[in-house]
């Protein structure tokens, strides 16, 4: 009687609902831009919910700075250099690699996206018909509708408010953004036009969480809300000088709140250290779908359900490929790195290159072309003769050595390389010999000094539009 009623017991815990999982992502939004990370200057009323709600993460990264090559990550639950070429920006999307919106297709649930998807690059013209996030509709609206008896959802709503090319329209001062309650990072200068462009970045992050919002209530409207795991990230840092693109934490280090009733501990804030290609493996264990065994991603459930307290989740990896077309023979510039709770090493395995782009247009983007066309690059740019903004066009444009070394207690925004220092030599040594035992442990290609063949991928972006 006893077994019975325990197979009676298991086969019920087995048939409960899984859960609809809902992907709130922005594009290039940085860790301290919302309010409840401590920025003062911004309102991001439903990330705040969702924190306090569920869990925030203080130390989530993106595998790589860089929309597309993030994106792939967490959609192959894979470490950027085994993708080939979707480890750059702007490539081509190989069928061979296996992503978790098919498999939770194939598992039962409904699955789709709204908005940026897997981007910029083309999936379309190399054997995957749908966009890796999977089948686009026009609105988190029209996705419900399709969906049939109720069954559990995937949802990726991709917003594109806090990138560049958006947030340049939106006047921040109008939009009520108090431009003396905001913090400029040490890497750039504090002036009056960087406040402005900030201001209006800040405000279209607002217009985002209202969109966001209204995903939210629509659920809640609808009694599922509940029984929603909702996910609100970036897939990288803010478009400035010094972020997108670059391995620092202000191209690195992301928002992540995760809701959960019932099953994530509300108003908990959590130190454990998440790579965003952890959310595949996490993806397939909520759906009850097994991972395959080439994913590197490691499901992050147990820390959000409090069954480990992430002690043993203490640094990240993060690296980068080629970013635009923007050097000399469409030349990559490779970087390994590692974060800790106290440190970040980066390692620049090309040093001769420029880090931000070729001085000059070479093909795409404009002169110093990883970093985009912003009213704080012109800044920078137009005054870099000058005594006080020298050190900024350093930090922003300028070569690098082969290794940085940052101690995060003394300088958060990293601008004091450290890595020549004799005093740190012992702590570099340990850091870089981790990102050594990543590389191996990975398989990454450039254990090898001489491989280069990122800079021989195919860039399938767009050339610089011609003056008229």
């Amino acid at each position: 009687m006893r077994f019975l009623c325990f197979l009676l017991l298991t086969s019920l815990a087995h048939a409960a609902p899984r859960p609809n999982i809902l992907l709130l992502i922005a594009d290039n939004w940085s860790y301290e831009h919302a309010a409840a990370n401590g920025c003062e200057a911004v309102k991001t009323p439903v990330f705040d919910r969702m924190a306090r709600e569920g869990m925030n993460f203080a130390n989530a990264f993106c595998p790589v700075p860089s929309c597309s090559p993030t994106r792939s990550c967490v959609l192959t639950g894979r470490v950027a250099h085994q993708l080939e070429d979707m480890a750059s920006l702007w490539s081509k999307f190989h069928p061979k690699f296996r992503v978790f919106t098919d498999a939770l297709d194939e598992g039962g649930y409904h699955t789709g996206f709204t908005g940026k998807g897997w981007s910029p690059g083309n999936h379309k013209d190399h054997g995957r018909e749908l966009n890796p996030a999977g089948r686009q509709y026009p609105d988190f609206a029209s996705f419900l509708n399709a969906r049939k008896d109720k069954e559990p959802f995937f949802f990726w709503f991709g917003s594109t408010h806090t990138a560049l090319h958006s947030f340049k329209k939106v006047d921040g001062i109008a939009a009520g953004i108090d431009i003396t309650r905001i913090r400029v990072p040490a890497y750039l200068p504090d002036t009056p036009e960087v406040r402005r462009e900030i201001a209006a970045y800040l405000a279209a992050a607002q217009q985002m969480d209202a969109a966001y919002g209204e995903a939210i209530a629509r659920l809640e409207k609808a009694g599922e809300l509940e029984n929603t795991v909702v996910i609100y990230t970036s897939d990288n840092g803010w478009q400035m000088p010094r972020g997108l693109a670059n391995c620092h934490d202000s191209g690195s280090h992301v928002p992540l709140a995760v809701r959960w009733p019932g099953k994530v501990k509300a108003g908990v804030r959590s130190e454990a250290f998440i790579t965003l290609t952890d959310l595949a493996a996490t993806f397939l264990e909520l759906a009850e779908v097994p991972k395959w065994p080439e994913m590197t991603a490691r499901s992050c459930l147990d820390v959000l359900t409090g069954q480990s307290d992430g002690i043993d989740r203490d640094h990240v990896f993060v690296e980068r490929e080629r970013h635009a077309n923007v050097r000399q023979g469409d030349l990559s510039y490779p970087c390994r790195g590692i974060r800790t709770a106290e440190f970040l090493y980066l390692r620049n395995l090309r040093p001769d290159r420029w880090p931000a782009g070729d001085p000059t247009l070479h093909f795409a983007v404009g002169p110093w072309g990883d970093v985009d066309p912003s009213m704080t690059k012109q800044f920078i740019l137009d005054h870099r003769d000058e005594p006080a903004m020298k050190p900024f066009f350093e930090l922003c444009f300028a070569k690098r050595p082969a290794e940085e070394l940052y101690d995060l207690r003394s300088d958060p925004d990293q601008v004091k390389n450290l890595a020549s220092d004799p005093a740190m030599a012992e702590t570099k040594a340990k850091l870089s010999s981790q990102v050594d035992a990543w590389m191996r442990e990975t398989a990454d290609p450039r254990v090898d000094p001489a491989f280069d063949a990122w800079d021989k991928y195919p860039y399938l972006g767009p050339p610089p539009k011609k003056a008229k």
